[in-house]
């Protein structure tokens, strides 16, 4: 983390309360469309890790909205370790920088607080813009397109609000906190919740395709990034290893249903994902050994499609599939 500007090697993660992991705020939270940051082709700029599923989520909005040429990327190196994100052997491009951290220097001195990514860079003003995925792609979807699916329709705000905060706390950050408890009692606390969600999330799956009917919407793509992760990832490695979600019936369907829409599959690199956290956090796996299993057919048959209407509704967009 950057602490008065100034990087300092600690381990956050370690450094918990009664054993729990908690997850700190995201600072920047400025948004393309606004006076200081008009909406112009080609000026912003994100910065993700392939490994990361909060900047996964950006990509594949960024990927069904159509905007892989209005908004440029750069991918730093999945190997995360005491100075955190970095651009590998090649600096970056835009900046020069070799960390991602200097990108925060950059916008803030004397910034305080955990480096993360994804960032939204402002390549005009040479400054952050956002570094919050639930923002990114808020803007994604509407500041910067109407192509494609609304996938965040006015009638369904306050249920999509609703079920995305259960999905946060219990599923895509509960594995983290499952993972990174450092007391039995933390990691209890926080994988029995988890895995009581994917039941329920399991059992609402069993009648309507997606999470809220016909077609996919940003809860569902919220949940995929934690879903596509959890049995490459997250069973043996963070201790979620009550079920894969190869064994949900339902759920794996629609992980491969998700998988197999049009610009999606190419946004997933499991070397990225493995090499990360396999080797990133050597207090959990102190030989650095990267698991060569399971093997998973994400392009196989589904059969999620008998779910689906026979008609087009009002919410549906254009989604097409594999």
């Amino acid at each position: 983390m950057l602490l008065d500007g100034e990087w300092i090697r600690k381990n956050a993660i370690a450094e918990t309360d009664d054993g729990k992991f908690k997850r700190g705020a995201s600072t920047f939270r400025d948004f393309v469309g606004s006076e200081t940051y008009p909406l112009e082709r080609e000026r912003y700029h994100l910065y993700i890790s392939h490994a990361c599923p909060w900047c996964h989520r950006t990509m594949i909005v960024r990927a069904l909205k159509g905007l892989n040429e209005c908004v440029t990327v750069s991918v730093v190196d999945p190997y995360m370790g005491e100075d955190g994100w970095h651009f590998g052997d090649t600096p970056d491009p835009l900046t020069g920088a070799k960390f991602v951290y200097e990108l925060y220097q950059k916008s803030d001195p004397n910034f305080t607080g955990k480096v993360t990514v994804p960032v939204l860079w402002d390549k005009q003003q040479q400054t952050i813009v956002n570094n919050e995925s639930s923002d990114i792609i808020r803007m994604f979807n509407g500041a910067y397109s109407d192509e494609g699916p609304d996938l965040y329709p006015d009638e369904l705000k306050e249920e999509i609000d609703a079920l995305n905060d259960i999905i946060y706390h219990k599923v895509n950050n509960g594995v983290y906190k499952a993972g990174f408890a450092t007391t039995q009692e933390a990691y209890e606390q926080a994988v029995n919740p988890l895995f009581e969600t994917l039941d329920d999330l399991d059992n609402r799956l069993s009648g309507q395709r997606y999470l809220f009917g016909a077609v996919p919407i940003e809860t569902d793509w919220r949940l995929f990034v934690t879903l596509i992760r959890f049995d490459e990832a997250y069973v043996n490695h963070f201790n979620c290893n009550r079920r894969m979600i190869s064994d949900y019936k339902n759920l794996y369907g629609y992980l491969k249903d998700l998988y197999q829409v049009r610009g999606v599959a190419g946004t997933v690199h499991m070397d990225h994902i493995k090499q990360h956290y396999y080797t990133s956090h050597p207090h959990l796996n102190p030989q650095g050994i990267i698991p060569v299993g399971p093997e998973q057919n994400l392009a196989s048959p589904h059969g999620r499609e008998v779910l689906s209407p026979t008609e087009r509704t009002a919410l549906e967009g254009e989604v097409v599939h594999i």
